[in-house]
């Protein structure tokens, strides 16, 4: 019987350096078939269930252990101000995000060992490279949901060794993830970073989905914001900043012109379904079809001891 997500000992682990492994369309069913895609949909599943009707400023509890998670993340905005824009002609792309990456990757471990427990610290040095592909690509200037998917499984490769307890599951979300958010947000715009692998207006967002995921399911039983208002800019104005799924289609307002239904047709088509259950479900669906689905997104994720390439005792199946 396989151990439950969370409950991973340490005692006598040897721990590695993450590499990739899905090197052709070929590896496909290795990678669905594998421990870390069930790892990483379990962990997406289980979040998904407990922010269930919470918005962001709901009083959750936030232990010691987030609250070094979120000040890690301040900390490599502060490192933005190390790095500010530099005159170039091309308009996308700055190259001072390639200085900031550098720095950001050469601090890395001592910035998790300032922020992780010492109990866990045997496991940086695999974890660390998880949260370092976590920011984009310091070559093409470019970030998308292969990004974030590598930020979600560091925090997956941090629940599965026991890091968080039951009580901080919440704030995964609402508080570490969330400010993993407002920084991508901050580098893509301070860069001028191109989307990675951009299906242009029938993908969701240029760069983010997990969000739009635990976002809808924080909206569940909501009494006034139904699926056909999450345009309205009263609603946005009112409940912005309470929840994840607002606040995405707020900045996806400011960073782009012109009609919504245009630039955005697919979220434009979510606004029609009738409940945010049917979204929550549609959306889970689609993000297994569409992001870790797809090859160009999967050849460049990473497998260790932790989220393994090797073949789950049950491949995961999903419940929708």
């Amino acid at each position: 019987m396989e151990p439950p997500v969370g409950s991973f000992v340490m005692d006598g682990h040897t721990f590695i350096r993450p590499e990739k492994a899905v090197k052709s369309m070929r590896d496909m069913p290795l990678w669905e078939k594998s421990e870390a895609y069930k790892e990483l949909m379990t962990f997406i599943l289980m979040t998904n269930e407990v922010v269930r009707g919470k918005s962001l400023s709901s009083e959750i509890q936030i232990s010691d252990k987030i609250k070094r998670l979120t000040a890690l993340l301040d900390r490599l905005f502060e490192i933005v101000k190390e790095c500010p824009p530099i005159n170039q002609p091309q308009r996308f792309g700055n190259k001072a995000f390639k200085n900031w990456y550098e720095i950001v990757k050469s601090r890395s471990a001592s910035l998790l060992e300032e922020a992780l427990s010492s109990e866990v610290h045997l496991a940086i040095p695999e974890i660390s490279v998880y949260f370092e592909e976590s920011f984009g690509n310091s070559t093409r200037i470019d970030y998308g949901t292969g990004h974030e998917a590598s930020f979600i499984m560091f925090l997956c490769c941090l629940n599965k060794i026991g890091y968080f307890d039951n009580c901080d599951k919440t704030a995964i979300v609402c508080s570490v993830f969330y400010r993993y958010l407002e920084l991508v947000r901050t580098l893509q715009q301070t860069y001028k970073m191109e989307p990675a692998g951009s299906h242009g207006v029938w993908s969701l967002d240029d760069f983010q989905f997990v969000p739009f995921i635990w976002g809808s399911s924080q909206l569940l039983g909501h009494s006034i914001i139904e699926p056909h208002k999450f345009l309205d800019e009263e609603i946005l104005a009112k409940y912005g900043k309470d929840f994840m799924f607002l606040s995405c289609i707020e900045y996806i307002k400011c960073v782009k012109t012109g009609p919504f239904a245009e630039h955005s047709n697919q979220l434009w088509g979510i606004s029609a379904v009738p409940s945010w259950v049917k979204i929550n479900q549609g959306l889970i669906k689609m993000y297994t079809k569409e992001v870790i689905g797809k090859f160009p997104v999967v050849q460049h994720m990473l497998f260790g001891s932790l989220l393994s390439v090797q073949p789950a005792a049950t491949p995961f199946k999903s419940i929708f």
